[in-house]
């Protein structure tokens, strides 16, 4: 089943990256098609009435009459989609609502219908056409893959419709021929419990030394699927020895037992897995499966922070983007492996850039996908099938080539996750660069890392908060700080002149004590963020996001002060 399936999708997948291309080839013709196409489609509906969507006849009409908004824009609408309502924001009947993390502010309910699943479809289509190219270029076999995300729904709203995050709608809408492409039967993404659907899933990967791909939608769930497979590595050798699942997992009684009609001892595989475990003194993903082919995982933003930690479990092994998306959009599609470029979805929304010195204004100015410039940054604005139209997700692109007339975007920053203690405006991007390059400088991989400001000194320093892994000592936490200080100066000219005009204080540094940032990722998920969509942000102007840690050490420029637990 597994070859004909993987035929059959390879071929699919491959055709429709080939239509892509041929679009990219005429990307203003192919986004004046989709504008127009979709305002036709929904002029019938409330939005599309209030705006006098059947009025305009052109792209300049459409930026007049229609205003840049935000999600707050569309929240009077949702609500009432969400009580049940239909025609509001489209035309076609709401089935799902993509909830956004809310790990980078509120969270937010985005309209999901048949038509919008088709499109997303079909970019997953090109990307994988994209990817079954790149690894046919490479020389690597292509297999099962390993995926953990959760299948759960959230919950319904009083309209009846089901809601939760983009991915489990996706994952619930996969037809049969794609379910044979994961390593695991699919009741393995079931269970509610995150440690019980990561170690079923590992367990059952297990099994098959053959595995190809692993898939994460963050690095850093990647780096947890790791430390799983290393924490219970005892459980999974015995489980496959035994054929039984481990008793203490908390599993759903319906979900264990359709899991147990599906497993069966490897007493083979489990010696080779002993073996391994006996002379390495650990388990690792490239150990476990010695041929992995590549991960799928995130690019681009904050990704490189954690990709320093990669060798040690993956070797390595290629890394494929697969798309850039949001619970609001697609962006892009990842073109090559090990490349943060995406080519810009120029068949599933129309989009506008905002260029950077129109970022401040109400109503900026805009420009179109083939009018922008290769070395700037731009805010992205996009209308699609959600009955979103001209909205600002503030995600910061740069533009780094174009693919045939195409631009292609590496996303850098979200609006908004700016931290500022005299207006300098510190970005994610910013702290990705520097806290990369201290890690290579050093030779130090951290555990996490998160950029503060002081709460009682005015104006408040930097407070560079890190967690160190185990048997990977600071030696010089001062040189680190200055470093740090240096090398935010080089990212941030804004931040440069403030620190050189001593309008902004010297930073500081604090040494977590071990398991501080899983100490945070529990107060996130018991916010009700979904642990496979949970990002824990590297800058927070929440001068208490931090707040009842255990602090090691507290280091100043100075001196060295030892902060008492």
């Amino acid at each position: 089943m597994l070859n004909f399936a993987l035929t059959l999708l390879t071929s699919a997948a491959r055709l429709s990256k080939a239509n892509f291309v041929r679009k990219t080839r005429k990307t203003a013709i192919c986004q004046d098609k989709f504008l127009f196409s979709l305002l036709k489609t929904h002029q019938q509906t409330q939005f599309g009435r209030d705006y006098g969507f059947e009025d305009i006849k052109n792209i300049e009409q459409f930026k007049e009459r229609i205003p840049i908004l935000t999600y707050s824009g569309y929240e009077k609408y949702v609500e009432r989609i969400a009580r049940g309502e239909q025609n509001i924001l489209t035309s076609d009947p709401v089935v799902y609502f993509n909830q956004s993390s809310g790990s980078t502010g509120k969270q937010k309910l985005i309209p999901v219908t048949k038509r919008v699943r088709k499109v997303r479809s079909r970019v997953t289509q090109q990307s994988l056409g994209f990817m079954v190219d790149a690894a046919i270029k490479k020389g690597l076999p292509i297999g099962k893959m390993l995926l953990t995300t959760s299948i759960q729904i959230r919950d319904r709203t009083s309209g009846g419709i089901a809601y939760g995050t983009s991915s489990v709608g996706d994952l619930r809408n996969m037809d049969f021929l794609y379910r044979q492409v994961f390593v695991h039967p699919y009741d393995a993404l079931k269970p509610a419990d995150s440690t019980a659907r990561n170690y079923v899933c590992l367990l059952f990967a297990l099994r098959n030394p053959q595995m190809r791909v692993i898939g994460a939608n963050f690095p850093i769930l990647a780096l947890q699927l790791a430390d799983y497979l290393q924490r219970y590595a005892e459980d999974f050798i015995q489980d496959l020895e035994t054929g039984k699942i481990a008793s203490w997992l908390k599993l759903e009684p319906d979900v264990r037992e359709a899991l147990e009609k599906q497993w069966s001892a490897a007493p083979q595989r489990a010696a080779e897995l002993r073996s391994i475990l006996k002379s390495e003194e650990t388990l690792t993903p490239i150990m476990a499966w010695k041929n992995l082919s590549w991960i799928i995982t995130a690019r681009g933003g904050t990704s490189d922070f954690y990709f320093e930690r990669f060798n040690q479990y993956f070797g390595d092994t290629p890394i494929f983007g697969g798309i850039y998306a949001a619970s609001e959009a697609t962006f892009g599609i990842y073109e090559d492996f090990n490349s943060d470029g995406t080519i810009l979805a120029i068949d599933s929304g129309f989009f506008e850039f905002i260029p950077s010195d129109e970022w401040e204004k109400a109503q900026p100015k805009t420009v179109l996908a083939h009018q922008v410039e290769v070395g700037k940054n731009y805010r992205i604005v996009v209308t699609n099938y959600s009955g979103l139209y001209r909205y600002d997700i503030g995600d910061v692109v740069e533009i780094v080539g174009f693919y045939e007339q195409a631009p292609i975007i590496v996303f850098r920053h979200r609006m908004g996750g700016l931290l500022s203690a005299t207006s300098e405006k510190t970005n994610e991007f910013h702290a990705t660069q520097v806290l990369q390059q201290l890690q290579q400088e050093f030779d130090l991989p951290l555990a996490n890392y998160c950029i503060t400001l002081s709460e009682n000194e005015i104006p408040p320093h930097y407070l560079l908060n890190i967690e160190l892994l185990p048997n990977h000592p600071l030696n010089n936490p001062e040189k680190f700080l200055a470093e740090f200080d240096l090398k935010m100066q080089q990212a941030n000219v804004s931040y440069e002149d403030k620190r050189r005009n001593n309008i902004l204080p010297q930073p500081r540094l604090r040494i977590l004590a071990p398991g501080s940032f899983a100490t945070v990722r529990q107060r996130l998920l018991q916010k009700g963020i979904p642990d496979s969509h949970l990002k824990i942000p590297h800058i927070n102007e929440d001068r208490k996001f931090l707040a009842g840690l255990d602090i090691e050490q507290e280091v100043k420029l100075s001196q060295l002060e030892e902060v008492s637990k």
